[in-house]
Formats: C-alpha cells, sequence, structure tokens
C-alpha cells in the first residue's frame, strides 16, 4: 500500500472528512483491520484566508508548495490538496515535488463522465466559480459544459462558506437557500444534469438526497481517487 500525503487545514473541518474517508474506503476494500497509510501537514487557515482575499496567490503557493515539500520529505508517495479553491495555485505543488499530485477538478471531471452528465452546475467560493482554474479542466480535458449560479446566488454562496461552513456552523436557513438555488438552475434557463459541490465543506451542509439532480462530493471523489492510488500495483 502506497502512502497518502494530505495537505489540510483549508478548513480542517473539511480536512478531518478526507481522513475519514481514506481509512473507511481502505477497510472497505481490504477488509479486517487495514486502514490507510497517511501522512498529513495541516496548516492556519487564518493566514490563508487573508492572502486569499489580498490576491496574494503567489505567497499562497509558496506556503503550500513548503507543505508538500514536507510530505515527500516524510514518505509520502503523492499528494492531494484538501481543498478546492486553493487548487489555484496546484503548479506550485508540481514544480516543487516528484511524487505524482492528483487534482481534484481532474478526479471529478473523470467521476461526472462516467454519469453520463454533460451539462453541470458548479458551486463553490467565488474564486472557484468565476475563476479557471477550475473549470477549464472540466471544459477542455473533460468536454463538459459548466454552468455556475447568477451573480447574486453567487455572493450568497460564497459568504455561507467563509461565514459560516469554514467555522463548523451549519444552519437550516443557508441549507434552504443552497437547495433553492440548485433548483432554479435545474430548471429550463440553465438546465443543469448534476451540480458540483466544489467547496469542501458543501457536502457537510446539503445532501445528496435534498436535491433532485446528481451531486458530486469532491472531497469523497478526491478520497477515491488517492485510495485507488494508493492500493494499484
Amino acid at each position: 500500500m502506497k502512502t497518502i500525503g494530505l495537505i489540510g487545514g483549508m478548513s480542517w473541518e473539511s480536512s478531518k472528512v478526507y481522513y475519514e474517508y481514506v481509512n473507511q474506503m481502505v477497510k472497505e476494500q481490504l477488509g479486517g483491520s487495514h486502514s490507510a497509510k497517511v501522512v498529513m501537514t495541516s496548516v492556519d487557515f487564518a493566514e490563508i484566508e487573508k492572502l486569499t482575499f489580498q490576491g496574494h496567490w503567489d505567497k499562497i503557493g509558496a506556503i503550500i508548495a513548503n507543505e508538500a515539500i514536507k510530505l515527500e520529505k516524510a514518505g509520502a508517495d503523492m499528494v492531494l490538496l484538501c481543498t478546492n479553491t486553493i487548487h489555484m495555485v496546484s503548479d506550485y505543488i508540481t514544480n516543487s515535488v516528484t511524487i505524482p499530485f492528483y487534482h481534484i477538478a481532474e478526479a471529478t471531471g473523470e467521476a461526472i463522465k462516467t454519469k453520463g452528465i454533460r451539462k453541470i452546475a458548479l458551486l463553490g467560493t467565488k474564486f472557484t466559480m468565476e475563476k479557471d482554474f477550475y473549470t477549464k479542466i472540466l471544459e477542455k480535458t473533460h468536454g463538459l459544459e459548466v454552468v455556475i449560479p447568477k451573480p447574486n446566488e453567487r455572493e450568497i454562496i460564497h459568504n455561507i462558506i467563509y461565514q459560516e461552513l469554514i467555522h463548523g456552523m451549519f444552519t437550516k436557513a443557508s441549507k434552504e437557500q443552497y437547495i433553492t438555488i440548485i433548483n432554479r438552475m435545474k430548471k429550463a434557463e440553465d438546465s443543469v444534469e448534476g451540480v458540483i459541490f466544489g467547496c469542501t465543506e458543501i457536502p457537510l451542509l446539503v445532501a445528496p438526497s435534498d436535491v433532485a439532480i446528481p451531486t458530486f462530493n469532491t472531497t469523497k471523489i478526491h478520497a477515491q481517487k488517492a485510495v485507488t492510488m494508493a492500493l494499484s500495483k
């Protein structure tokens, strides 16, 4: 079994789910008392959050690259970044380590294609929804048509993530707002066939059973990719 390297802390609410998923998945596949081999490093999210809103992506990239180097030195056989938004600086990782880096959008695109879905909604932070570091992989590599919410809806989604979800707050009111946005995007104007939960905290708020179209939990998809590679010969 290969060792999975995780860069967490963005936020720790979702990072703990990564650890839970990879261990559950290894146990399901190998049985008995098996668990995943994991090396994890975790950043101070307050620092990352501040730099994000200041637009200092180069500084974030340097921090994340340093964490990836730590993982490689600690014996990790691969690197996963336990967040969607900070994949904006994924090039800093690939340029800093020799072990494989598995991009969350690549794994998500593969999962969507297996379901025969072509038109997909993307929910996440405004950085993930509005910049092209995520959508270009889904569109150019996997041939998907990505639809993002309207500007006012993006504001709602973004604010709930930063004001509530990363702090472990999951309210009924916020859940209903997300469901309303997804239901609107399912209708004639957008006609999306599924929705990507493109922020690792969103699946902690909205369950697949809450909406009438397929949902894609990027945290779970990313973790499954890591386990598949960890158990491959």
